[in-house]
């Protein structure tokens, strides 16, 4: 059964009230990045806690990215039948028991199965953040309203670093996989009491709501059309697009989210303590890619730019610039390194906001959450295999091979993008 759509009456409207929308969907997007990288933090730590190899951890991130995908399609689909609060509370609740259960892990076996358990839960955040942003915001600000959203990866992963070494030389390693759990439950509670879809909300003014259905005429949804199953989608060539786009660039994010500590102990050096003074400065900078990246298009389209040209020439941009991380592994200056490395997660964030917004602006409402979780998939499943790869890659040679790799997958999304994507328009 899906959620009303009867509007309560009698209480005052909230100004702006879908800005407040996505500022809850961004908080809990910085929570989704705390507990996600905690592991990621901790890695030097836990790996020699438990004697693990490259490989062995590689594995332990290979788990979560496995629940991770498959819950992407499954909670998309399942978003799109349920609404998106009740979607939200369960995946919220699934991943808070999740992030507590690491703590009583006890080897990697153990803490492998929690990041499963993880990955189910956080899997659902972003097709439920994109339907959020498909209902509350009509097309020319979906792209800023996205960027808000997805700015709390990165706003996530700036302060999980210093947070979690705080927590885990004050008081031991197994409490910071108790921050997001604290911060998730504290979260599900306003969710509960303020979150409602705008049919629904009895703060939302009728001004507001005329905004939100502006592209009413070019997103009107024949209800008497059953909705598409996964194999119709695969039919049309966005999908396709977005697909092969996500497989080939997500890779490069989540290299840098789990394996950044790794790397910056092993290759550099670095002390616990000197990856949490430092680590965060790369994630600093996605964030600014982020709101730059949607803030752009968003202008371009206020400013008479056709949607397809606007996405376009920031996805261009950003897919281009995102080779410069190889400098890392070419300089002995860790000043140099950490700015290759910032400008390629600045550069994949300034055109991956862009990408995220496709889905709302080619389907109807009804379907984004389905092609949100499709091309999450398609983004699981490229990042499991590179992080296999990157496991047995590191063991038996270097970092530099890998780091080479992931310089060439910004070029060949761009490819992509030409080639299959096309234009960027509503699917009949």
């Amino acid at each position: 059964m899906t959620e009303s759509q009867t509007k309560p009456q009698g209480k005052k409207p909230i100004r702006g009230l879908r800005w407040y929308i996505i500022g809850m969907i961004f908080l809990v997007t910085v929570v989704n990045y705390i507990d996600r990288m905690t592991l990621s933090v901790l890695a030097p730590t836990i790996r020699e806690t438990f004697d693990l190899t490259n490989v062995d951890y590689s594995r332990i991130v290979f788990m979560f990215l496995l629940a991770y995908t498959i819950s992407q399609s499954a909670m998309g689909k399942f978003l799109d039948k349920v609404g998106t609060r009740t979607g939200f509370i369960v995946f919220v609740s699934i991943w808070s028991v999740a992030s507590m259960l690491h703590a009583a892990a006890r080897n990697g076996i153990q803490i492998a199965l929690c990041r499963f358990m993880l990955g189910i839960g956080e899997g659902g955040n972003w097709p439920g953040a994109a339907k959020v942003a498909a209902e509350w915001f009509p097309v020319r600000e979906r792209a800023l309203a996205m960027a808000i959203f997805n700015g709390g990866s990165s706003i996530g992963a700036v302060i999980a670093p210093p947070l979690i070494v705080w927590i885990t030389l004050t008081f031991g390693w197994k409490a910071a996989f108790f921050v997001g759990s604290i911060l998730s439950s504290i979260f599900l509670v306003f969710w509960i009491v303020f979150f409602r879809n705008p049919h629904q909300h009895p703060r939302l003014s009728d001004e507001e709501r005329i905004l939100i259905e502006e592209n009413s005429a070019t997103e009107t949804e024949n209800t008497t059309i059953p909705q598409r199953t996964w194999f119709q989608f695969f039919r049309i060539r966005h999908v396709w697009a977005l697909v092969l786009t996500r497989f080939f660039t997500d890779p490069v994010w989540w290299f840098y989210i789990s394996w950044l500590p790794n790397y910056l102990k092993n290759e550099r050096h670095f002390s616990l303590e000197l990856i949490g003074l430092l680590a965060w400065i790369p994630f600093l900078f996605a964030d600014l890619g982020n709101l730059l990246g949607g803030a752009t298009s968003s202008w371009l389209i206020k400013r008479g730019w056709k949607v397809d040209k606007a996405r376009k020439i920031v996805m261009y941009s950003g897919l281009l610039l995102m080779p410069a991380g190889v400098i890392a592994v070419f300089t002995e200056s860790n000043a140099i390194a950490i700015a290759g490395i910032s400008t390629t997660v600045f550069a994949f964030q300034f055109f991956n906001i862009n990408l995220l917004t496709t889905p709302s602006d080619c389907f109807p409402k009804r379907d984004v959450g389905s092609v949100a979780g499709i091309g999450g998939t398609a983004a699981g499943v490229g990042s499991m295999l590179f992080t296999l790869a990157v496991g047995y890659v590191v063991d038996n040679f270097s970092y530099t091979p890998v780091f080479v790799a992931v310089s060439m997958f910004g070029p060949v999304g761009a490819v992509i993008v030409r080639v299959v994507m096309r234009k960027i328009e509503r699917v009949a």
